[in-house]
């Protein structure tokens, strides 16, 4: 018995305690727990607990099982209801006998009838986890009710810290005042002679046995049932221990999954001898004692081996289990904390806790990678019948994940509901990041060179400078570890596009970057791009309830048009884009015209929002025209510049062809290429022999000196929604030719900062760049006016509109 008092556990239950609240319990076949009652008595005697009850749910089932047993008395977990709505409450009865059970089942389909019964019979009681909702429907009002009708209340320990946290500071921020106006407002009466004084009990609600007295009460006085009544009635509980994570929540529900079917479905001697399943039955179900292997167990161990390594042979087929099987004896095998696991060494729940989800997010990252590459190579070979197949097999890893995808939208639905309780206490919320609106910026891509992962980088300078709250989550790309604002999460595979091999599809590790999003209790998530960490960002708002949004930024479908000429792929990449943008509850799009295209493609009209873009007008100037080209053995004569990707989709045989002709036409003119890409030897071989200088990619300094020192930009892309190098050219003094198709054509002033020409035309391009050549008053006004166009949208004008724009969209949502 500790010096100060003793300790008990006053909420835990055993396999008589059902979990209707748990549904993804009931889907996976196993509503109740399976931890024996004489185990329990055990686990908790031997972490420390003077006295032990067991609180099954509506039933003494378990508690008179181990009532026999020293220091052991009854108890139950009571669920009785708001009247009104049948919103749910848990009420801890302690020290009850058989004939009050009986009664309590008749009175507790109403807490008003229940509770005077507990009052007139001294029967000590508490409301457990008061802030879950445990059939989602309590609310504030239900909450201030509860404050007027109970006078002890739970810490739980299957509860996030933060809901524990603001539950104790609403509670003894209470005053005689502040209750009574509660009580008077919803026509309450306090109980007691101090209402507005409460108790606490810590009690850890284990289901699964993993988690015994993770938190628990002490109390003064001896260690006998009446110290704990006379303790609760004169609120004098000390709650210890710690509280919960998802992760906790998470393994708790694994643990009664698998002892629930392991004592219905015995395991073979075989599979008993497989690492990865000795390791999932000692993390999930570590109450047993594990015997030292004697002589007979080490000759059925040799024989089992053989079978097991046989077992794991046949299990590598396609099948989603198979695939797990074989990558966790691969994981188990090569992992020397997950070994101390399997031979049963560990024993510190918390380092399980750890163990396990390290385990559960290498073995499912694996294998989905690997079924991520069977589904994108099937599509680049048009095997659908194959996609949905894989698709099918590749589902039921859903089931392994599905605790972690519960337990962190419970956890978040909770965060959520303090907020509201705060809020009607006239307190902040309780979030950990800063005030005001905070995103976080999905992309997969960021350190290549396109638009898409410039515009990023330049918001990251931008948040810095106005204080905004952004963080870019993204994957594979190499960010230096110090740069601030950025989460580059290390990928779990890679897939190559075969018709592009510099683009690389990264895969992202979803429970990681789950975890990290829940932790930093983002207000909207934003998709920059649809791939692997795009999909990521919209599971992730599913199951945090999070509110996501998306930008459109890449014609990908004709892109892949552009650059496979098949027409079905190209119209799977429609359904596909229509699919994900589709879930989005808005989708930002740069252009008019791009606009347009989506809805008429059939995104609603009312999901499709322009945004503001800007350029650095400090950055990009005239005035660093400096000859920089001569570096590339550039000539004096006139250059037609091009920056981006070198690649077929941006049209750029259209170029080649037009250039040659120009050459023929005109020898005063040179053509430079800025950027990299798979177009880029085909285009050099096109135009051997001709002045075209070909400098790879430029950034910094160098780029907008490139920009500076040419004299007319050429963008001859017709895929584009946008185009920041058309704004980048125009700021640094350059008029631009662009087509008739896409966003770039909106960034221009016809006939005053530039020109549009038709769409796939060498000769519209030709005579084009001819007018400009043979008009040097119009080109040198045309110069003057582009730059004085971009000034008056530059990069921090623009952010603060998108800023704003996110959060209207937000607000808007909301309401």
């Amino acid at each position: 018995m500790s010096a100060t008092g003793f300790r008990i556990d006053l909420h835990v239950h055993s396999k008589h305690s059902t979990r209707p609240s748990q549904w993804i319990l009931q889907k996976l076949g196993c509503s109740e727990s399976y931890t024996e009652p004489q185990n329990i008595y055990r686990l908790l005697r031997a972490r420390g607990m003077d006295l032990v009850t067991i609180t099954d749910h509506n039933t003494l089932a378990g508690a008179l099982e181990i009532a026999h047993l020293p220091g052991a008395f009854v108890s139950e977990e009571i669920t009785t209801y708001f009247p009104g709505d049948r919103c749910k409450l848990h009420v801890l009865v302690y020290g009850v006998t058989e004939a009050q059970h009986r009664d309590f089942q008749e009175l507790r389909e109403n807490v008003f009838e229940l509770l005077p019964y507990l009052r007139e019979n001294g029967i000590a009681h508490v409301l457990a986890h008061p802030l879950f909702a445990v059939n989602e429907r309590l609310t504030p009002e239900h909450f201030e009710q509860c404050l007027v009708l109970f006078n002890t209340f739970e810490l739980n320990g299957t509860r996030d810290a933060l809901q524990n946290t603001v539950l104790k500071e609403i509670i003894t921020g209470l005053t005689r005042p502040g209750l009574e106006r509660l009580a008077d407002r919803h026509g309450l009466e306090p109980w007691g002679d101090t209402p507005w004084v409460k108790g606490f009990t810590g009690g850890s609600d284990d289901h699964s046995g993993l988690n015994v007295a993770r938190m628990h009460t002490r109390f003064p006085g001896p260690a006998d049932l009446e110290s704990v009544l006379g303790g609760l009635r004169g609120r004098l509980g000390e709650p210890l221990g710690t509280a919960a994570t998802p992760m906790t929540m998470a393994h708790n529900i694994y643990s009664i999954a698998y002892q629930f079917y392991k004592n219905r479905v015995p395991m073979p001697g075989a599979a008993a001898d497989i690492p990865a399943l000795r390791f999932a039955d000692q993390a999930l179900d570590p109450s047993e004692e594990t015997p030292a292997p004697g002589l007979l167990a080490r000759v059925q161990s040799f024989f089992n081996r053989r079978k097991s390594a046989l077992y794991l042979r046949w299990a590598t087929g396609g099948e989603a289990h198979q695939v797990l099987l074989k990558e966790a004896a691969a994981i188990v095998g090569a992992d020397q904390g997950f070994q101390a696991v399997s031979r049963g060494e560990v024993r510190d729940m918390a380092l399980m806790e750890n163990e396990w989800y390290r385990f559960v997010s290498r073995a499912t990252d694996r294998v989905l990678s690997q079924f991520a590459d069977r589904i994108l190579t099937s599509l680049l070979q048009a095997r659908l019948f194959d996609v949905f197949h894989t698709i099918g097999s590749a589902a039921s890893l859903y089931a392994l994940l599905a605790p972690y995808f519960v337990s962190f939208g419970l956890f978040a639905s909770e965060r959520a509901f303090c907020d509201r309780c705060l809020a009607a206490f006239g307190e902040k919320p309780r979030h950990p990041r800063k005030e005001g609106l905070a995103i976080a910026h999905f992309t997969d891509t960021f350190r290549e060179v396109n638009g898409v992962a410039r515009t990023i980088r330049q918001q990251l300078t931008l948040v810095g400078r106005h204080d905004k709250h952004m963080r870019v989550i993204t994957c594979g790309q190499d960010a230096p570890a110090d740069m601030a604002g950025v989460a580059d999460f290390e990928p779990v595979g890679a897939f190559e596009i075969p018709v592009y091999p510099q683009l690389q599809l990264f895969y992202p590790p979803f429970l990681k970057m789950l975890a990290h999003c829940f932790e930093e209790d983002f207000d909207l998530l934003l998709a920059a791009t649809p791939g692997p960490v795009g999909l990521a960002a919209l599971a992730i708002a599913r199951i945090l309830k999070t509110p996501i949004h998306a930008t459109y930024h890449t014609a990908f479908p004709q892109y892949v048009a552009a650059l496979t000429r098949d027409t079905n792929l190209e119209d799977a990449a429609w359904r596909y884009m229509l699919w994900f943008y589709n879930q989005m509850d808005v989708v930002y799009a740069p252009s008019r015209a791009t606009v347009d295209e989506l809805v008429a493609r059939g995104i609603p009209e009312h999901k499709v929002k322009t945004y503001p873009r800007g350029v650095d007008v400090t950055h990009f100037h005239p005035s660093k025209r400096n000859g920089f080209l001569k570096r590339y053995a550039a000539g004096p004569g006139l250059k037609l510049l091009y920056v981006g990707r070198v690649s077929r989709e941006k049209d750029l045989h259209v170029l080649t062809e037009a250039f040659r002709k120009l050459r023929a036409m005109r020898r005063d003119l040179e053509l430079v290429v800025v950027g990299d890409g798979p177009y880029l030897a085909e285009m050099k071989q096109a135009l051997r022999g001709l002045p075209a200088c070909f400098t790879g990619v430029l950034e910094g300094e160098d780029l907008a000196a490139a920009y500076a020192s040419s004299d007319i930009f050429v963008f001859p892309s017709a895929t584009d929604t946008f185009g920041n190098v058309v704004l980048e050219a125009q700021a640094s003094g350059l008029p631009v030719i662009v087509t008739d198709r896409g966003g770039p054509r909106e960034n221009i002033i016809p006939d005053r900062t530039g020109l549009v020409v038709a769409a796939g035309d060498p000769d519209a391009l030709v005579r084009a760049v001819i007018h400009l050549a043979d008009s040097p008053e119009r080109l040198s006004l045309m110069r003057e006016n582009a730059r004085a166009g971009m000034e008056r949208r530059t990069f921090d004008e623009t952010f603060l509109q998108t800023w704003d724009i996110y959060g209207s969209s937000l607000r808007a949502g909301a309401a």
